[in-house]
């Protein structure tokens, strides 16, 4: 059993006490900042960025070999499908990304 350690008033105000009342516990800081640009090598987003890119290069190949038509139509498409996809992965990388 513990000893009670009495102090009076007087005492109180003009004296330390002679024990800690409290242990100093260890203090473990972590760093808030967790940023990485290795944090956009998320495969989601890496096989979005590649299926566009390789819609946009199927386009230059049409448009080499001369299929106008379907090199449009492709260009039509890649008007919205680029602005979605890019604002897209942007929300999914800050929805899923611990900061």
């Amino acid at each position: 059993m513990r000893k009670t350690h009495y102090i009076t008033f007087r005492n109180f105000f003009h004296k330390p006490s002679f024990k800690p009342s409290t242990k100093p516990r260890p203090f473990k800081a972590y760093s808030f900042v967790p940023f990485s640009p290795l944090a956009m090598l998320d495969p989601t987003i890496l096989t979005i960025g590649g299926i566009v890119l390789g819609i946009a290069f199927i386009e230059q190949i049409l448009e080499r070999l001369g299929v106008i038509d379907l090199a449009d139509q492709f260009e039509k498409v890649m008007r919205f499908i680029l602005p979605v996809t890019f604002y897209g992965a942007l929300f999914y990388f800050f929805a899923t990304f611990m900061f």
